[in-house]
């Protein structure tokens, strides 16, 4: 019997094979592992100020309404706005710019140009809607959305007045709704230190900071089963988390890598955001057989480094701070704002004064 020539170096690999002893890994093998995590960083402290109420007046700025009215004369009552441009117009005077000035300042200011055409005029500035001045709300939420900040916040309030914790209508409860690991509070694009699993979960005061103008609270939903993968990937996106999902799949549906990425160093974050713990597979020791592929869980964050040196506490701040930055644009265009690509482009995890 004479073998053909496509069957010997078959044969050749197979007799190799039967000389190599012990185990041997399987690329094939489905199975896979659970990698193992270490806390990136101390949890960073809220900055003290942060609970102390604001005592800085309301200042004024694009779409106030207000109403103006000079005592004593007859017919100057009347309603106006903060233009966009930040500017009031209000009987004979030319616009005013009224841009981060208290109703007490513009009053003023009033009065002083009123004088060319009034005898010591006396004006009354009554602020009738507060606009400007807004915080975002959103997430797993009854009336998730935009509000005026006319009067000290906190963190709490904001959740209250966007209607509570949605509540499920089979059950009656928020149980697991929203994902509480998961929320974040962004300020002049930097995430704050707030734990809300401690602040919602289990009362703890000390993580109701106070809310300034522009701040972005954000609770996402526990029922939404995804994996985010980001980094030096071609599109960083969340996938739907599948049974049994490990490292390669995510990594399969993010659209391929970018040629800079350093897979040596993938990392898969998890936790609490302001806690999260960190696992560092090589994942190209994975894609050439030389390790075993490694399992996920709903909520991961895979995050593909570009090359260069970087310890494992920056690389869990990077994707800490690139899924915030992913999630807040998503959900801020969602809302509405044109300005909302913007919010949190440079976002750091930590704490320090603001």
């Amino acid at each position: 019997m004479f073998l053909k020539p496509c069957s010997l170096p078959l044969l050749l690999i197979l007799s190799s094979c039967s000389l190599v002893k012990g185990p041997r890994f399987d690329a094939r093998d489905d199975s896979a592992a659970a990698p193992a995590f270490t806390q990136s960083a101390p949890k960073a402290a809220i900055d003290p100020q942060w609970l102390q109420k604001p005592d800085k007046a309301y200042t004024l700025g694009p779409g106030d309404k207000l109403e103006i009215e000079i005592l004593g004369e007859t017919g100057t009552r009347t309603d106006t706005f903060v233009t966009p441009d930040a500017k009031i117009y209000y009987d004979l005077l030319p616009g005013l710019d009224v841009a981060g000035k208290t109703t007490q300042q513009l009053q003023t200011e009033l009065e002083t140009q009123l004088t060319k055409y009034y005898k010591q005029p006396q004006v009354a500035v009554t602020l009738r809607d507060a606009v400007s001045q807004r915080v975002w709300v959103l997430g797993r939420l009854n009336a998730p959305g935009i509000y005026p900040l006319k009067q000290p916040m906190r963190v709490l309030d904001a959740i209250s007045q966007a209607g509570g914790l949605f509540t499920s209508r089979f059950t009656g409860t928020t149980e697991e709704l929203a994902d509480l690991q998961h929320s974040f509070l962004i300020r002049r694009g930097r995430m704050l230190p707030v734990d809300f699993q401690k602040l919602v979960r289990e009362g703890d005061m000390t993580q109701n900071v106070y809310l300034e103008p522009d701040d972005y609270v954000y609770l996402p939903s526990a029922l939404t089963n995804e994996v985010y993968v980001l980094g030096a990937v071609t599109e960083p996106r969340p996938i739907g988390f599948m049974s049994d999902m490990n490292l390669m799949s995510a990594l399969g549906r993010g659209l391929g890598i970018r040629p800079d990425a350093d897979l040596r160093k993938v990392s898969i974050i998890r936790g609490s955001l302001t806690e999260p713990k960190i696992a560092t597979v090589n994942a190209l020791d994975i894609m050439t057989g030389k390790a075993t592929n490694v399992t996920l869980e709903p909520g991961d964050i895979v995050y593909v480094p570009g090359a260069g040196s970087i310890s494992p506490i920056h690389l869990a701040k990077e994707a800490v701070n690139t899924f915030v930055r992913l999630v807040a644009a998503t959900e801020g265009s969602h809302a509405g704002a044109p300005n909302a690509q913007s919010i949190g482009l440079n976002v750091n995890i930590g704490g320090g004064s603001n």
